[in-house]
């Protein structure tokens, strides 16, 4: 018997837009439709177990590598598959959304690869949604350019060979796409809507190009959804009918069960896989989210103090390269989230100091590549794996074995000299405030005190406000971290933006309602799986 066809998809509550007539196409929707009714019972059942996981952390306060896949991890023999030639130098990465602007710059701008990004440095409107699928597929027929209106400033593609590959990253198994829902009226799984717009339209297009259908995995828990992800390729190859190991993935390691799992998460994709991505801010989110309940030797101090030489942190990115390399894949470093002062020099020459100080860690540690998130950070990051790697494309044949990380050290956090400040509260208010009222007017993106923050800095800044608030910290100052506190540090900012913005421009924006939003994720005994979810509710468009 033939499988049934597949439930028709609506799209509800969303006001038509130019040109999504060429991403909505009849045919795309049958794909998304199918992605859907076959695969979104599973991730609803991934998503049931990562619940439970949660829960069995809670009880234990601990975690250790998988018993049951001890096997796969012992043996040496496999591999995944080879890079293909577009992707086999990534020396320098380049994230940013898929806004048009950004799409023409990050393109031209000199990295071996752009993160199109429809997940944390996007927020999920229906616009950003449909409309940075145009701006891809405009990207690769050649049909893109772009004017500021506000400058009079023109913006066009360099020459092919000059532009970065793009590697797509869709949205996390754990958000829905309320404007595309199926017969039931259950919404799609975001990460399928993504997936499956980009992939049905332009995969042979990639294809003709020298190129492929690449991608970035967020916020991946386990081998599990790495294998669901596997499934979805496997499906999607067959249905438009390119080879099968077309697709590539890159798995962002920003959870801390998936720090136990990296083995197996590549030998799931190991046709697809392409490498691991060391994420900074959502691995700290994660540690806070499934310790919140271990006492004081799992609160972690500011953010900022928490820098990628940090053992427990050390241990995570070492076992990631040495992970990468045993398995011939690409080990992908941190983010350079800094943005270049047009005023100040002297902050500029200190932050590029850093940037390359990081950088130069990173090729020294054996990564094969790294991010950033300004034009202006390629030549440093570049200069720093250009002297590292030379001529070569990367240095997967670097194998680290000289490193050996225990289950503990990975969540080693009281290794780290350095305690919450006063001053890490303010901050943490500060830029969940300011980046919450971005995100509600549709900016994923957001530049704040000359860095470019996304939503995995709302998560850990609301994170740590909950956890010091929950722990009983008491700051330098002698002032203990209560809720009181924060709402005192959250109406002082709110009151700070309205004389620094002027009071036109702070009641035509989200102001008070991202300072609400920030209190209730932060302050609520019941603490959200993702600030994401109550935020999406909030969205307009």
């Amino acid at each position: 018997m033939s499988a049934p066809a597949p439930s028709p998809l609506a799209i509800v509550d969303a006001e038509p837009l130019p040109r999504q007539e060429e991403v909505l196409t009849d045919a795309a929707l049958a794909f998304v439709a199918e992605l859907h009714r076959l695969f979104t019972p599973r991730r609803d059942e991934l998503l049931a177990r990562r619940a439970e996981r949660r829960a069995e952390i809670a009880r234990t306060s601990t975690l250790d590598f998988l018993p049951e896949t001890a096997a796969i991890r012992a043996d040496d023999s496999w591999k995944v598959a080879p890079s293909p030639a577009a992707l086999n130098d990534r020396r320098v990465e380049i994230t940013g959304p898929t806004d048009r602007k950004m799409t023409i710059n990050a393109l031209n701008s000199g990295a071996k690869v752009w993160l199109a990004d429809f997940e944390d440095a996007s927020a999920p409107t229906w616009e950003n949604v449909v409309l940075g699928q145009v701006n891809l597929a405009d990207a690769y027929t050649g049909n893109i350019d772009f004017t500021d209106e506000r400058t009079g400033k023109s913006y066009a593609l360099k020459a092919a060979d000059e532009l970065a590959t793009v590697v797509m990253r869709p949205r996390g198994w754990h958000l829905n796409e309320r404007h595309l829902v199926d017969a039931d009226g259950t919404p799609v799984p975001g990460a399928l809507v993504d997936f499956g717009l980009y992939f049905f339209h332009n995969a042979q297009r990639l294809l003709d190009l020298g190129k492929g259908p690449y991608f970035y995995l967020p916020k991946t828990e386990s081998h599990l959804e790495a294998r669901l992800w596997n499934d979805v390729f496997v499906f999607a190859q067959g249905y438009v009918g390119i080879p099968q190991g077309t697709v590539r993935a890159t798995v962002l390691i920003e959870t801390i069960t998936a720090a136990y799992e990296m083995e197996e998460i590549l030998y799931e994709l190991r046709d697809h896989a392409s490498g691991l991505n060391a994420g900074r801010w959502d691995y700290l989110f994660s540690i806070v989210k499934n310790f919140r309940d271990g006492g004081a030797k799992f609160v972690l101090p500011d953010r900022n103090a928490v820098t990628m030489t940090a053992p427990f942190m050390r241990a995570y990115t070492e076992l990631l390269v040495r992970t990468c390399h045993k398995r011939g894949a690409h080990a992908i470093g941190g983010m350079a989230a800094f943005i270049p002062s047009r005023r100040d020099e002297e902050v500029n020459k200190v932050a590029f100091e850093k940037v390359k100080a990081d950088k130069d860690r990173e090729a020294n540690d054996g990564f094969d590549g790294s991010w950033v998130a300004h034009p202006d950070l390629v030549p440093i990051a570049m200069a720093s794996f250009d002297a590292v790697l030379g001529d070569r494309p990367n240095q997967k044949e670097r194998l680290r074995e000289d490193v050996s990380v225990a289950a503990g050290d990975l969540i080693a956090v009281d290794s780290l000299d350095a305690s919450p400040t006063y001053d890490g509260l303010v901050n943490a208010v500060q830029v969940g405030i300011r980046y919450i009222e971005a995100w509600l007017r549709g900016m994923g993106a957001v530049a704040i005190f000359n860095l470019m923050e996304d939503a995995a800095t709302a998560e850990i800044s609301r994170s740590q406000i909950w956890q010091w608030i929950n722990a009983g910290v008491v700051f330098e100052n002698g002032e203990t971290a209560t809720p009181e506190l924060a709402r005192k540090i959250a109406a002082e900012e709110l009151a700070n933006i309205r004389a620094e913005i002027g009071e036109d421009a702070f009641a035509a924006g989200n102001w008070q309602q991202a300072h609400d939003l920030l209190l209730k994720v932060a302050l609520d005994e019941d603490y959200a799986d993702f600030l994401t979810l109550p935020a999406y509710e909030q969205l307009a468009g």
